[in-house]
């Protein structure tokens, strides 16, 4: 399920600062990871964007959504809801504001305070990943050998 984050909402819930000027760029390289671990679409939303910094941006396999000031993350994530029509029930919405969480559940979208995916993501990025060059299979028995011989020494007609 794809998922659609309160960005600033959730960098202080991972111990990040939201007064870093990395910090938006801290977190979306820890969501990079998430993404392509657990192969979910991600878009999250920032809010505060100066003059000029404001749009949609693809970092990587992110979607990164920088909100002009004068207007709220919150907002964004409203409309994104409403464009998404039915399928908003595929999503699940990352925030532990109240607002949001409200407007997941009016959308029929999935809901999940902030403190529990940093959990979900912790896990994720520590779980050991297998090494691609290493030959993980076990052996076929000498039965699984048998049954496949018989499948590629079939006749076709």
């Amino acid at each position: 399920m794809p998922y659609l984050i309160d960005g600033h909402n959730l960098i202080p819930k991972l111990g990040l600062r939201l007064d870093q000027p990395d910090d938006e760029m801290e977190l979306v390289r820890l969501l990079q990871d998430f993404a392509r671990i657990r192969r979910q679409l991600v878009e999250v939303y920032f809010d505060g964007a100066p003059a000029g910094q404001a749009g949609m941006r693809k970092l990587g396999i992110i979607k990164a959504h920088f909100i002009r000031q004068g207007q709220t993350a919150d907002s964004a994530v409203r409309r994104r809801l409403e464009a998404m029509g039915n399928s908003a029930k595929n999503w699940t919405i990352i925030s532990s504001d109240h607002e949001v969480l409200g407007l997941a559940k009016a959308h029929h979208a999935a809901a999940m305070r902030s403190e529990e995916f940093v959990r979900q993501l912790r896990e994720t990025l520590s779980s050991p990943m297998p090494n691609p060059s290493e030959d993980v299979r076990k052996p076929l028995s000498s039965k699984e050998v048998e049954e496949w011989l018989n499948v590629f020494n079939r006749k076709t007609k």
